[in-house]
């Protein structure tokens, strides 16, 4: 089961390879291999699938070369927010030098991320999908984000 999970998640990364700017393929194919653990693991404790977890950590730290991911630990931008009571890196995004959370290692990261996505009530429709079904987990996630921005969400916004 393990094996049959890992080559998915191997193949579905990989293809994304083709469609992802900014990061080479050798990165890519690192990123993956130092954190499939993680990411497996995290699978296997919140129901986060493991190909979405290091397909955003890709995405968000351009294949771990970000200055969030090299300096704070941070693999998938996690920003502060008022309940945040650990380490802070301060960093340009949408704003000057906002707030976000460091951690001591990467896989703090991965952990802080799924229950970041288990607490959030914008989050809790992906749960109801299947773990194998890649193309809903990234359109819902997506669809959340979205959500998040004022005006933007409409109740029935198709998943995908």
């Amino acid at each position: 089961m393990m094996k049959k999970m890992l080559v998915s998640i191997l193949f579905l990364l990989g293809m994304m390879c083709q469609f992802v700017y900014g990061q080479n393929e050798v990165d890519v194919l690192n990123y993956i291999d130092k954190y499939k653990g993680f990411a497996i693991e995290e699978q296997q404790r919140t129901g986060v699938p493991a190909a979405i977890t290091l397909a955003q950590g890709i995405h968000e730290t351009a294949a771990g070369n970000s200055e969030l991911a090299t300096q704070a630990n941070n693999h998938f931008g996690i920003k502060c927010k008022a309940n945040w009571t650990g380490e802070t890196f301060l960093h340009d995004d949408d704003k000057k030098q906002e707030c976000f959370r460091k951690y001591v290692n990467a896989q703090q990261s991965y952990i802080d991320h799924s229950d970041f996505l288990r607490a959030g009530s914008r989050y809790q429709f992906l749960f109801e999908l299947e773990i194998t079904d890649y193309v809903s987990w990234a359109s819902g996630l997506k669809k959340s984000r979205l959500c998040n921005e004022p005006g933007l969400c409409k109740k029935n916004l198709p998943i995908w």
